[in-house]
C-alpha cells in the first residue's frame, strides 16, 4: 500500500521521470498509475501534477494531462533565453568561481571523453557540466532561473548530442569555456558558452529539418539536453 511521503517527493519523482525521458512529450500521465509506480498516495501525485501544469511542463488534452512539447517558435524562445542566462552564468563564474570549482570543470571535460558513443550518458554529463557552471556563478537567483530553463529542455524529445560528431564538438567547446574560466576572462567565457549553446541549437534545427523531410540520421532516445 502506498506510503505517505510528502508532496515535494512526488513532485521530484515525476519531474525526474520527465527529465530523464521516462515520460516523453505527448505522454499521458494518470494519477493512479503514477501513485503505484512511485509508491505514494494519489493526493501528493495530484498536487505534483498541478504544480507541473502551472510550470507549463504539463498541458491539458481534454480532461487528461500530458507532458508538454515545444513547437518551433517555443524552442527558439527557449534557446534565446538559455543563451543569455548561460552566458551570464559563465561571465559570473569567471569572476567568482573558486579554484576548486574550475578544476572540477576541467576534470569533467577530460573524463567525459570516455562517454563518446553513448549519447544518453554524454547528455547527463553535459547537464552536470552546465549545472556546475551555474553554481560557480555564485548567484542563487540566476541558478533558480536556469533550473527552470533546463526543466523546459526536457520537453525536447531528443538530445542534439546524439547527432553524429556533435559529442566531440561539444566537448571541445566545453574545453574552450573552461580555458576562459581558468584565465578569469569573463567576456571570453560568456562568448564561448553562448557560442556553445548557439551551435547546439543549430545542430538541433538541422536534425529536426532532416527528420521532418524523412532523411533523419537515426537520432533516437536520449536524455533531452544540449
Amino acid at each position: 500500500m502506498p506510503d505517505q511521503r510528502p508532496q515535494r517527493d512526488a513532485y521530484r519523482l515525476v519531474l525526474e521521470a520527465i527529465d530523464s525521458g521516462i515520460y516523453r512529450p505527448g505522454t499521458r500521465l494518470v494519477e493512479n498509475e503514477l501513485a503505484e509506480r512511485f509508491g505514494v498516495s494519489r493526493t501528493p501525485i495530484r498536487e505534483a501534477l498541478q504544480r507541473l501544469e502551472t510550470q507549463s511542463l504539463l498541458t491539458r488534452d481534454g480532461r487528461s494531462l500530458i507532458v508538454a512539447s515545444l513547437d518551433h517558435n517555443q524552442m527558439a524562445e527557449l534557446y534565446t533565453v538559455r543563451t543569455e542566462l548561460e552566458g551570464l552564468a559563465a561571465d559570473l563564474a569567471a569572476r567568482h568561481a573558486t579554484e576548486e570549482e574550475v578544476r572540477v570543470l576541467r576534470q569533467m571535460v577530460e573524463e567525459d571523453h570516455a562517454l563518446l558513443g553513448d549519447p544518453q550518458a554524454l547528455s547527463r554529463a553535459n547537464r552536470r557540466f552546465h549545472k556546475q557552471i551555474h553554481l560557480a556563478s555564485h548567484n542563487m537567483f540566476l541558478v533558480r532561473q536556469l533550473d527552470l530553463v533546463h526543466r523546459s529542455m526536457a520537453l525536447l524529445a531528443t538530445t542534439s548530442l546524439a547527432v553524429k560528431g556533435r559529442g566531440g564538438d561539444a566537448l571541445e567547446e566545453h574545453g574552450r569555456i573552461v580555458a576562459a574560466l581558468e584565465a578569469r576572462d569573463a567576456p571570453a567565457a560568456r562568448a564561448a558558452l553562448s557560442a556553445h549553446i548557439s551551435k547546439a541549437y543549430e545542430t538541433r534545427l538541422k536534425h529536426d529539418s532532416a527528420r521532418d523531410s524523412g532523411a533523419g540520421d537515426g537520432v533516437g532516445d536520449g536524455t533531452p539536453a544540449g
